[in-house]
Formats: structure tokens, C-alpha cells, sequence
């Protein structure tokens, strides 16, 4: 066979003339987790946005290092869903006792914590049972203990309604660093009429440290408001905004000063208990700057600055004999009223009262700081301009002693 044929052949099948090298194995790429690129500041920046325990206590269950850095989150919100009592009578005399809304005195529930739980509950700590205290009771009476409590659906010992109950401290304690703290109760504890405004703003100490009410029989529009007859404590629509300022006589005889008078021993009542019960809260957590305990209607505001704070830890705490709440101390009031306030913004308010507080015997240095513009700045809007309005009015004083 000649040298060209053989040629011939081999470039006939060129594919058996090639060499193909053998695949090289390479291993999958590992898995990245992004959040381990970002920093723990950036992380607990996020974490204070949140702010709120529940959703805080479910990123605990993230991972290891999301558990070592919530307890380093300086801005916490409690919000709580439900309030029960700790009475163990659940009899129906009871119940109905407990529904009476100015003594209440009571612990909070925090409820419906999703799994994953088995971290969350390493995270707040050993748990209580409640089982001894019913849901079914929403307030319960003076001569009761209280506490503050946060309850989960994890594997510990469960109560009644299938909820883990802890204490504030037991929620509270791995946080290290908290600096400004909101707890939110699930609604005001003062009952009113559908239609009445009744909205507080109380400062604390060791005691109270000032207050203000603002208050009206009825909240319309102006666009509806010219055929309503009056509010609860029969005051027409058709009397004159434009006047001297004076509390007409009507208001002496039907009724309208003993209400008024109702709405602010209760509100002072309702921010003494508050305070009462956010003392184990103040005494461990020394980095507080800031306190809040509100509610989801907007009724009463309690607050508590650094000073304050640091006061009540120092200070002793003086106790109503007749419930547990914080003494209220004899009290100058200032009241202003007007049968009828319409706000730029179109509310009309009939029968609108504002009371401003403090203690009659409040050192020179408090007075100073809470004089000027703290009665005027004491609500958010459109309640800030009425307060501004009423006080621009003619001032009556009261006198109230201590209770």
C-alpha cells in the first residue's frame, strides 16, 4: 500500500486522530451568605428600625449572630395585644369588678409569637405559667398584684388559651442597652361615651411631675355641626365662640363641672397605675433615656425623660394605701372652657376643657423646666391647636388634695 493511500485513510476520520484531554472536576461554589458581608452596626441599625419584640424575638431565631446582636438594640416597642388579670376568682361578681376601668391595675399579654420559638424562649428566659390567671378578665381590681407580662406559643408550659407568659423584666433582661422604650397597651382604661374626647398627657418622676387633660362632651364638623343640640352635658351648638371667656352658668347646674371633674381624677388615677407598674422595668434597665407607656387609642400618654428616670430609682416611690398605684400629691389646676371651639382644620368641639397640673408643692427648678409651652405642645394636632386656643381663654383655678 503506497504512503498516499495510508494519508488518504487518516485524513478520512479526522476524529480519531484527535486527543481530547480528560474534563477537569471542579466543585460546586460554596454558598454565600450575604449577611455576613454586612456590618453589625448596619445590622443593628435594621434591628432598631424594627424595634418591636415580637418581630425582634423572631430574628433571634435567625441565627447565632442574630442572636447575639438583638440584645445589643438600644430602641424597643412592648406592644401589647391583650390584658388579663391575676386573680384567681373567676366568678362572675369578680368579673364584673374587674371590667371597672379607673382601678384597674394590670399585666399585659403579649400573644400570637409565630415559630420558629425554641430561640425566643432561650432568649427571654425562664417562663411563668399563668395558668392561674384567667384571659377571660380584661382588668382587675385594686387589691390585686400586677405586673406587666409577654406571652408566646413555644414549647413551655402553657396556659388556659395555649399562651407562655413572662414577666418585662424576664422580656426585657437581655437587652443590655436599651435607651428609649414604648410599650403600647391594646386600648386607653378609661371608658367613655362613643363621640366624647378625653385624651391625657402625664410626666413622671418619682411622682407626678405635671399633667394636662383636654376634653369635650362631643367632637363634630362644621359642616354638620349646625343641627346638633349639645352633648352629654347639654351645651347647644348655637352659643357663641366669639366670648368673654367665662364658663357660663349652665354649665354649674347640669352637671358639666362634675364631669369634667370625673375625667380628671380618672386620668390621673389611670397615669398613677401606669407609673406603679413600670418600676422593675426602670430599676434594671439604668441606660434608659426615654419611656413611653401609651395606648393603640390614643387616650393617655404617660412619659419619662432621663432625669425622671434616674429620679425614681433614687428616690422612694410613694404608694396609694387604697390600690396599687403611685400617691397622687395635693395639686394646682388650672382649667380653661369653651362651650363650643372650632378648629381651623373644621372639628368643632362642644363643651371643650382643657386642665392643666401639677403639684402644689413642686420645686422652683420643675417649675421653671414645665413652664412655658408644655401645656400647648402636650398633644399631637389637631388637639395641639385646641389646646393653644383654650388657653388664650379665661384661667379658673382649682385646688386638689392628695389621693
Amino acid at each position: 500500500m503506497s504512503s498516499s493511500s495510508i494519508r488518504t485513510d487518516l485524513s478520512s476520520s479526522p476524529a480519531s486522530s484527535r486527543v481530547h484531554p480528560e474534563p477537569i472536576m471542579t466543585a460546586d461554589p460554596p454558598l454565600v451568605d450575604h449577611f455576613d458581608r454586612l456590618p453589625d452596626s448596619l445590622l443593628l441599625l435594621v434591628f432598631n428600625k424594627i424595634a418591636d419584640v415580637k418581630a425582634l424575638g423572631r430574628c433571634c431565631a435567625v441565627s447565632r449572630r442574630f442572636h447575639s446582636l438583638v440584645p445589643q438594640v438600644d430602641n424597643v416597642l412592648v406592644r401589647v395585644d391583650c390584658v388579663i388579670s391575676d386573680d384567681d376568682s373567676s366568678s362572675p361578681s369578680a368579673a364584673d369588678k374587674s371590667r371597672n376601668p379607673i382601678s384597674a391595675l394590670f399585666r399585659v399579654v403579649l400573644g400570637n409569637i409565630v415559630k420558629p420559638l425554641q430561640a425566643l424562649g432561650q432568649f427571654l428566659g425562664p417562663k411563668r405559667s399563668a395558668a392561674s390567671a384567667p384571659a377571660s378578665s380584661a382588668l382587675h381590681s385594686p387589691s390585686s398584684s400586677s405586673s406587666l407580662a409577654v406571652g408566646s406559643d413555644d414549647d413551655g408550659e402553657l396556659d388556659q388559651g395555649g399562651v407562655t407568659h413572662h414577666s418585662p423584666t424576664q422580656v426585657l433582661k437581655n437587652f443590655k442597652e436599651i435607651r428609649f422604650l414604648r410599650i403600647e397597651l391594646p386600648k386607653g382604661e378609661l371608658g367613655i361615651d362613643d363621640g366624647v374626647l378625653l385624651k391625657w398627657r402625664a410626666d413622671f418622676g418619682s411622682t407626678l411631675d405635671n399633667c394636662v387633660i383636654l376634653g369635650a362632651s362631643s367632637v363634630s364638623h362644621s359642616k354638620t355641626s349646625a343641627g346638633f343640640e349639645g352633648g352629654i352635658d347639654g351645651l347647644s351648638s348655637n352659643v357663641p365662640a366669639d366670648d368673654n371667656g367665662s364658663i357660663p352658668e349652665s354649665f354649674y347646674t347640669n352637671g358639666g363641672l362634675k364631669l369634667r371633674v370625673v375625667w380628671t381624677i380618672s386620668s390621673l388615677i389611670a397615669a398613677s397605675a401606669r407609673h406603679y407598674l413600670l418600676q422593675p422595668i426602670i430599676a434594671e434597665h439604668k441606660t434608659l433615656d426615654s419611656l413611653v407607656l401609651t395606648d393603640a387609642d390614643g387616650q393617655g400618654v404617660l412619659y419619662m425623660n432621663r432625669d425622671q428616670l434616674e429620679e425614681l430609682r433614687v428616690k422612694p416611690l410613694s404608694v396609694s394605701s387604697a390600690s396599687k398605684r403611685t400617691l397622687v400629691p395635693a395639686l394646682n389646676m388650672r382649667l380653661w372652657y369653651a362651650p363650643r371651639l372650632e378648629l381651623p382644620n373644621g372639628m368643632v368641639l362642644k363643651g371643650a376643657t382643657l386642665v392643666a397640673i401639677r403639684p402644689s408643692e413642686q420645686s422652683a427648678a420643675k417649675k421653671e423646666v414645665s413652664e412655658g409651652s408644655w401645656v400647648s405642645t402636650a398633644f399631637e394636632e389637631p388637639y395641639g391647636t385646641a389646646a393653644k386656643m383654650l388657653v388664650k381663654r379665661r384661667t379658673y383655678c382649682l385646688e386638689m388634695n392628695s389621693f
